[in-house]
């Protein structure tokens, strides 16, 4: 059976992603050749998307995010344009994304987990005013760092940097939803960070499928395994 048939037969459809689905948008992943992690800097790029890089090094962190990370010109692909589809017409109950771009919303997808937050999300330390992606990128200071306009206290984005953990409120819930799923669709991630990468142990339903460019150690556990470019397999099998 292939991934069209599968989808037409499911009734709760969950679909758990990672950077492949937005390299199709013309955003970096972290670990391929041409990925984040790969880019030279002083420091690893890990080490300056830290929470102890952020607060020791502010200016380095906020040159590094706003160069590398930050993506506003970014529209969803043909992934993003499935999913929000498959949610219109009653069968994706939820998207759950390592992503903190922003495209499943923009895409139309309503219920959506983000386990790493939203650069779209940004707060004042100091008064805990809200800011959005434009506002904090006009905030900038001569240094670089986004400043509140109401106290002056540094803005940070509302992303899970390293060494801080997931919010348990959006982890819980994207639990929940793969506990009643029949059918999961795991898509554009190499399943190696973790808690993240647990999430599979969740599903008990009828068909996992997992779609990446490269193979995973998780693709023997799977129904179906496709190696190919996750906006084309999903918009072949959606549309």
């Amino acid at each position: 059976m292939d991934l069209k048939e599968r989808i037409e037969q499911a009734k709760n459809i969950v679909f758990f992603g990672g950077a492949g689905v937005s390299t199709e948008s013309g955003i970096p992943d972290f670990r391929s050749d041409n990925g984040l992690y790969k880019k030279k800097y002083r420091y690893s790029a890990e080490h300056m998307v830290s929470h102890s890089f952020f607060m020791q090094n502010p200016k380095e962190f906020y040159e590094f995010y706003f160069n590398q990370m930050i993506y506003p010109d970014a529209k969803p692909n043909k992934a993003h344009l499935a999913l929000a589809h498959l949610e219109n017409i009653g069968k994706c109950k939820a998207v759950i994304t390592q992503n903190i771009d922003g495209l499943h919303q923009m895409a139309g997808s309503k219920h959506v987990f983000e386990l790493h937050g939203s650069v779209h999300k940004n707060t004042c330390m100091h008064c805990h005013a809200h800011y959005d992606l434009h506002q904090t990128i006009e905030a900038r200071d001569e240094n670089g760092i986004p400043r509140c306009p109401k106290c002056g206290g540094i803005i940070k984005p509302d992303v899970v940097l390293y060494e801080e953990g997931l919010d348990q409120n959006v982890l819980y819930g994207a639990i929940q939803a793969i506990e009643q799923a029949d059918m999961l669709i795991v898509g554009g991630t190499s399943l190696v960070v973790y808690p993240a990468a647990g999430l599979l142990d969740y599903f008990h339903g009828k068909d996992l499928v997992l779609i990446n460019k490269s193979s995973t150690d998780r693709d023997g556990m799977a129904d179906l395994v496709i190696h190919d470019a996750i906006g084309e397999v999903l918009s072949k099998a959606v549309f």
